[in-house]
């Protein structure tokens, strides 16, 4: 779970009321006018990594009385362990990572932004999708495999980050057939009683309003208070878990899932760890692909990682960038309100990284 950030850099507060923003988004995100991410497609001509994405290990036959194409290679690498699909012109098409169910998948170009909060904006053609099981070398083999990677390829569905933005300033709301809100603007949480802090331990069924019942802790309650809010570790809950369909914990033990608070993810936490925690400032940024968990040390009282982001890319200045749910900006943000979001900029945030994972 999140500490905010409100009592290192800034004053002020910032209230539940949010601006209108423009959105211009692809149809299959479905984000309103409302909304904050600019979702554009760049088919420019000649990029390889905006052509039709290949199909993958089935070999598919040009004709009759012709040679068949030639598929994808798979290349293994190190530090982390991982397989690297490419095409046969050598451009990289996917990244598993051993351990990990979250795959870079190469596709077409976009570039979200948070307009409120910041002037920069990610562009980026790495789409992040869970895989139906943790990779494990020579996966490429498996029955799974390739269904699965031919599907993913041409899938412009909302994946991790589309479903992120669902929940940033300003976005519609939705609700399913049952009449339940799954998506919409998020706050970081209730103002505290005293009236000058907003209060933490927000998770997804509290945003929800549903109970819910984990396999480590049976059935828990959502807090009504804290309707329609998400704290760091409930947003990347609801984004991960309750969204895309990664096991989540109750608790904050090791075991087959997404435990509750940020300490817990880094240390006990499913898939691989980038970068474990030695309690100083990390700088191994190329460590790093769209998608991973990173982890900080702000409130500085204790010694505890007490807030998580997932890393968005390299954003229009250069920058190492990063989202999270915030107090500041009361909900989930890669804004620069309550301290820039990035990593690589020697500000709140960027000093206080201590380290990162791949679920």
């Amino acid at each position: 779970m999140a500490r905010t950030d409100q009592r290192t850099e800034e004053s002020g507060r910032q209230g539940s009321s949010k601006a209108l923003r423009t959105c211009v988004v692809l149809a299959v995100i479905g984000l309103s006018g409302f909304g904050v991410v600019q979702f554009a497609r760049q088919q420019a001509s000649g990029d390889a990594t905006s052509a039709p994405p290949a199909t993958a290990v089935a070999i598919q036959a040009a004709g009759a009385g012709q040679a068949p194409a030639a598929g994808p290679r798979f290349d293994r690498l190190d530090n982390p362990g991982r397989t690297v699909v490419r095409d046969q012109a050598g451009t990289v098409l996917a990244t598993f990572t051993d351990g990990a169910r979250t795959v870079a998948l190469t596709g077409p170009s976009r570039t979200f932004a948070d307009a409120r909060f910041t002037d920069a904006t990610v562009t980026s053609t790495t789409w992040v999708r869970l895989a139906p099981e943790p990779w494990a070398p020579g996966a490429e083999k498996a029955a799974w495999f390739g269904p699965w990677f031919d599907a993913a390829m041409k899938d412009t569905s909302p994946d991790v980050f589309d479903t992120a933005m669902q929940y940033f300033d300003g976005a519609a709301d939705e609700t399913n057939p049952e009449g339940l809100q799954f998506r919409g603007d998020a706050i970081f949480g209730p103002v505290e009683p005293a009236g000058y802090a907003r209060l933490e331990q927000s998770d997804f069924l509290d945003y929800l309003g549903i109970p819910y019942r984990f396999p480590d802790s049976g059935r828990k309650e959502p807090k009504p208070e804290h309707r329609g809010a998400l704290d760091c570790s409930g947003f990347v809950r609801m984004v991960y878990g309750f969204r895309l369909g990664y096991p989540l914990l109750g608790s904050n033990d090791p075991g087959p899932g997404l435990p509750r608070r940020a300490w817990a993810i880094a240390q006990n936490g499913p898939g691989v760890a980038l970068i474990p925690n030695k309690g100083t400032r990390v700088t191994d940024y190329n460590a790093l692909q769209p998608g991973d968990l990173v982890f900080f040390e702000v409130e500085g009282s204790v010694d505890e990682l007490d807030h998580v982001g997932v890393f968005v890319g390299v954003d229009s200045a250069g920058h190492y960038r990063f989202m999270s749910s915030r107090e500041r900006a009361n909900g989930p943000t890669f804004g620069d309100l309550g301290g820039t979001s990035l990593l690589d900029d020697g500000g709140m945030y960027s000093k206080a990284w201590r380290a990162a994972r791949r679920i």
